[in-house]
């Protein structure tokens, strides 16, 4: 991914064939700003029912972090969808997580005492929440 070119346009471009190559039942891993991205294009075409964990992930509207570019808008994606977010996130505040999940209400939310922005020692924790999903 890259770092120079942060555009929707750049990240989704180079996410699409990965996407296109999912089949049903598929599981995606996403962290933080990759989050973002993914959430936006899962609106954009109907990509198979695939297991969505958003890892960390920043709320880009006017109440989150004001960046319309990133902002998700919805509607709502039919994929399952677990957000994930760490009481202790010192990158991505742990609000973030309330205000995501106040535009997709279907998602399950799990929050982490503990583990940062990273979920540092969360690993297994984190790892048997996809297994409930």
């Amino acid at each position: 991914m890259s770092d120079e070119d942060m555009s929707y346009n750049s990240w989704a471009g180079t996410l699409r064939p990965a996407l296109a190559e999912l089949a049903e039942g598929d599981r995606v891993i996403a962290h933080s700003f990759g989050a973002s991205i993914l959430l936006r294009m899962l609106t954009e075409e109907p990509w198979p029912q695939i297991t969505m964990h958003l890892l960390a992930m920043p709320n880009w509207g006017p109440d989150g972090w004001a960046v319309p570019d990133y902002a998700f808008t919805g509607p709502e994606p039919p994929q399952a969808l677990t957000l994930h977010h760490c009481v202790d996130d010192a990158v991505v505040p742990h609000s973030h997580l309330a205000l995501n999940a106040a535009l997709l209400p279907n998602a399950r939310v799990v929050s982490y005492l503990h583990g940062g922005h990273q979920f540092d020692g969360q690993s297994e924790e984190v790892a048997a929440s996809f297994h409930t999903a």
